[in-house]
């Protein structure tokens, strides 16, 4: 499974943003689909997860409120919506994939290059 993250870039803050990743390859039902990120200077932090099976969303404390994760499976895609940006949410944005046993800040098998998010203030 390759991972092809898109949608980053440079927003004011208050914006809005929404991030998509495609799975490549064979891809399974089981499947949970995700994102990471990581700040400059801070470690990797989980963000959302999904799973393909029953579109079941999952968050972490930092994106419970602004951040909406969704899958479209007819398009085999996964989107973030980030919605009221702070500049504190700038980070590279990592497209994940796999059956982690907790879902939440779960090891994921596969990961995607990363999409950069910096927000200006």
């Amino acid at each position: 499974v390759q991972l092809q993250a898109s949608g980053g870039g440079l927003v004011q803050a208050g914006g809005s943003l929404r991030l998509s990743c495609a799975p490549s390859g064979r891809t399974f039902s089981s499947l949970v689909m995700g994102w990471y990120r990581q700040a400059p200077g801070k470690e990797r932090e989980f963000v959302a997860a999904i799973r393909w099976s029953n579109d079941s969303p999952y968050y972490g404390d930092s994106a419970k409120g602004r951040f909406t994760i969704s899958g479209d499976n007819a398009k085999n895609t996964v989107y973030l919506q980030i919605d009221s940006l702070k500049p504190e949410d700038t980070a590279v944005y990592y497209c994940v994939a796999g059956w982690p046993t907790t879902v939440v800040g779960g090891s994921y098998f596969y990961w995607g290059q990363g999409t950069l998010v910096t927000v200006s203030s």
